[in-house]
């Protein structure tokens, strides 16, 4: 029976004897899809392999039909790296910058930077939090973000290697198992106490169950079915023609003086959508006859 993690899919467990929730991910397909878009070197490929992991595990969390978009901007070698997913697992993403920049914690590369977190519904008020990047690894930025902000205790773990890219997440829930702080306290602590004893070999090379075993033998664990994780752009000629149809009416005309056709290019999945002036403004197809 092979060992191996199932790649670029998701899963949550809960521990049936208190009251923590969890979530895995193993990202290999959706990262070659992500990384092929541009020449990214291995600094920004370890980011945005985080970067993604982090978003899939938080999306999971999701009770509504949208997605999740974690973006960091900075004045430094990254001015900007997003990822988002949404609830159906569907991924896509992007930095901006040095792409050659050289391996390194998060606050080289993204200094005095800020993430933002934004959570859209698809029907509904979308809410945004941000967060300063004052600490050296994303795991350690998130897990301070969910604590103050949802003010329940998280923690996350994340690994990049050989094109892969791995999370694991633990969060508090609020009381319904156990109601003694004191317990509720030491479950924690010992919980996350055996997580951290992970390493990024184990996260990046071993399936889920035997993952969960490792770790938390003692506990009883109920691990639920997975979740598929696949990159997928939601750009569309139509959204490119319209994006053109809304410049003004002198730019157009410019645009389309100095060539016949006008290339739009999505930064996301580098697909290419080309349009000509009737295209643009279909009445004109009639006035040139």
């Amino acid at each position: 029976m092979s060992t191996s993690p199932v790649t670029d899919n998701s899963f949550r467990f809960l521990f049936e004897d208190a009251d923590v929730r969890g979530e895995t991910v193993t990202l290999q397909h959706v990262l070659e899809d992500l990384y092929a878009a541009h020449p990214y070197g291995d600094g920004v490929k370890r980011l945005l392999g985080e970067f993604a992991a982090a978003t899939v595990v938080i999306s999971n969390n999701l009770k509504f039909d949208g997605r999740v978009v974690l973006q960091g901007r900075s004045d430094g070698p990254i001015s900007l790296v997003m990822v988002e997913c949404s609830s159906e697992g569907q991924v896509r993403g992007l930095a901006r910058g040095d792409l050659d920049a050289a391996v390194g914690p998060l606050s080289s590369l993204l200094p005095n930077g800020v993430l933002t977190l934004t959570i859209e519904p698809d029907v509904g008020q979308r809410y945004q939090g941000i967060i300063a990047v004052q600490r050296d690894e994303l795991c350690d930025v998130l897990s301070d973000y969910f604590e103050q902000s949802e003010q329940l205790a998280t923690k996350f773990w994340l690994s990049t290697g050989e094109g892969a890219a791995a999370a694991l997440m633990l969060q508090q829930l609020p009381k319904q198992l156990v109601p003694d702080e004191t317990v509720r306290f030491d479950q924690w602590q010992t919980l996350c106490a055996l997580a951290e004893t992970v390493t990024t070999e184990e996260l990046l090379t071993i399936d889920t169950d035997r993952l969960l075993y490792r770790l938390f033998n003692e506990w009883t664990v109920k691990r639920f079915d997975p979740k598929g994780i696949r990159f997928e752009c939601n750009c569309s000629s139509e959204r490119s023609l319209n994006a053109i149809r809304l410049l003004p009416e002198h730019e157009i005309t410019e645009l389309f003086e100095e060539q016949e056709t006008v290339t739009m290019n999505c930064e996301m999945c580098s697909k290419n959508y080309s349009y000509s002036l009737t295209d643009v403004r279909p009445e004109e197809e009639h006035t040139l006859h």
